[in-house]
C-alpha cells in the first residue's frame, strides 16, 4: 500500500530551479517514482542537461528557460508546459536566492527587490496561474520550498527571511483559495550541502553545525528532501494541506 501511495506514474511535475541542487534531486526523485518532469530555470543549457538526466531514468522531460522573478514570463512557462503535457499535476516552487548584505542599512534597493521577486513574487504568481488551472480541472498539489530562515531570521539575510516568511503565509492562503481540489503545502528546508556549502571545508561545516545547534549535527544531503516532497505530492498526503513541514536536521 505504501508503495502505491507514493507512485507518481502518469503525473507531470513542474519544478522551478530544477537544474541543480535540491531542485534537481527532487526532479530525479519524482522521475524515479514514475513522473514526467518540467524543468524550469534561468539557463537553458542547465535545464537541458538536467532533462537528459531525467530521460536517462526512462521519463519524459521538458526543459524551459525561465526567470521566475519576472512576472510577465510565467504565463508563457505555464502555457508551454501545459500545452506540451496536457496538464500539470504538481508544482514545486523551488527556485530561490539568498545573497547576503554587510548589514541591514547597507542592503540596496536592487538587492531587496531581486530577493523578493525570486523568492516570493514569482512563486505567488506561478502558484496562482497553475492553481487556477488545477482547480478547474482534476486538481493537484503545490509545494513551496521555504526555509527555516523564515523563523530564524538573521540581519545579513533579512530580505530573504522576509520573503520566505511571506511564502509560508501564502501557502496557507492558497490552500484555502484552491481547496478542496488543490492541496498547497510548504517544506521549510534547513541547511543543505548545495552549491554554496560544497565550497566549505570540513572544519567550516563542523563549525556551522555546532553553531546552529541542530540535533543531527550535520548538513543535509540534497536527496534527503525528496521523501518529504514525494509525500506532500502523493495520495499519502490526501488530508494534508496548508501546512509547513520542517526538514532541517532538528534545528532548535
Amino acid at each position: 500500500m505504501s508503495i502505491q501511495l507514493f507512485d507518481m506514474t502518469g503525473k507531470v511535475v513542474l519544478i522551478t530551479g530544477g537544474s541543480r541542487g535540491l531542485g534537481l534531486e527532487m526532479a530525479k526523485g519524482f522521475a524515479r517514482a514514475g513522473a514526467d518532469i518540467v524543468i524550469a530555470s534561468r539557463k537553458l543549457d542547465a535545464c537541458e542537461a538536467a532533462a537528459r538526466e531525467i530521460e536517462a531514468l526512462g521519463r519524459r522531460a521538458l526543459p524551459i528557460a525561465t526567470h521566475v522573478g519576472k512576472w510577465a514570463t510565467l504565463e508563457a512557462l505555464v502555457e508551454t508546459a501545459w500545452s506540451h503535457f496536457g496538464k500539470i499535476d504538481v508544482l514545486i516552487n523551488n527556485a530561490g536566492m539568498s545573497p547576503v548584505a554587510p548589514s541591514i542599512v547597507e542592503t540596496s534597493e536592487a538587492l531587496f527587490d531581486k530577493v523578493i521577486e525570486v523568492n516570493l513574487k514569482g512563486p505567488f504568481r506561478l502558484a496562482a496561474l497553475l492553481g487556477t488551472r488545477m482547480a478547474a480541472g482534476e486538481g493537484g498539489s503545490i509545494i513551496n520550498i521555504s526555509s527555516t530562515g523564515a523563523i530564524r531570521p538573521q540581519p545579513h539575510s533579512a530580505p530573504y527571511a522576509a520573503a520566505k516568511a511571506g511564502l509560508n503565509a501564502i501557502t496557507t492562503a492558497f490552500a484555502f483559495e484552491y481547496g478542496p481540489k488543490v492541496r498547497v503545502n510548504c517544506i521549510m528546508a534547513g541547511p543543505f550541502e548545495t552549491d554554496i556549502a560544497k565550497a566549505w571545508s570540513d572544519e567550516e561545516k563542523a563549525a556551522y553545525t555546532i553553531k546552529s545547534g541542530s540535533a543531527l549535527r550535520r548538513l543535509g544531503k540534497p536527496d534527503e528532501i525528496v521523501a518529504a516532497a514525494l509525500f506532500l505530492a502523493s495520495d499519502g498526503a490526501a488530508y494534508t494541506t496548508g501546512t509547513m513541514v520542517r526538514v532541517d536536521g532538528g534545528l532548535p
